[in-house]
């Protein structure tokens, strides 16, 4: 019983610490993450933060994020989506679980929407296509990607549900 006290004071005070440490105050000045894409003048996405675009099946849900992906490759505008990517932070790294005969489409896709050579591969996106990976080695693979990949500024992953 005393273990059981003892871990709910430690506890207690570590939420105490946390929640000092949460609270915002208007006299402090915070950094905003860089606004990166923006779609009508609305931001989409941030540097540093999760975004999510999530829409019933066959919603055109990969050709918009198409239009993201070309969009950040160009730094400039690619149907009202607008990609402004710092210089250092300009690689592109696309992630799908389906089908790499129809992942190999959408690269080409996008390469097609910057007017980008596509019979070959660009230096800013990688792709990958995790189709037959199993899931605990799919985590795996995304997170060494994102941790070894130089410059990386955006990352796509499509099917992320199935990773959650």
């Amino acid at each position: 019983a005393m273990d059981y006290i003892k871990e709910t004071k430690e506890i207690a005070e570590e939420a105490i610490i946390l929640w000092q440490a949460s609270r915002l105050s208007l006299s402090k000045s915070y950094e905003k993450a860089p606004e990166i894409l923006k779609v009508h003048g609305s931001v989409i996405g941030t540097l540093g933060n999760f975004s999510a675009s999530i829409g019933k099946a066959k919603s055109k849900k990969t050709f918009n994020v198409s239009a993201i992906v070309a969009a950040a490759l160009k730094n400039g505008t690619v149907l009202r989506y607008v990609a402004e990517l710092p210089e250092d932070k300009r690689k592109v790294l696309y992630v799908d679980t389906g089908k790499a005969l129809t992942i190999a489409e959408v690269m080409t896709r996008i390469l097609r929407m910057v007017g980008l050579p596509d019979d070959r591969d660009n230096e800013n996106l990688e792709f990958l296509a995790l189709e037959n990976t199993r899931l605990s080695k799919r985590i795996r693979i995304v997170e060494q990607a994102i941790y070894n990949t130089p410059d990386i500024g955006l990352v796509i992953i499509d099917g992320i549900r199935d990773m959650v």
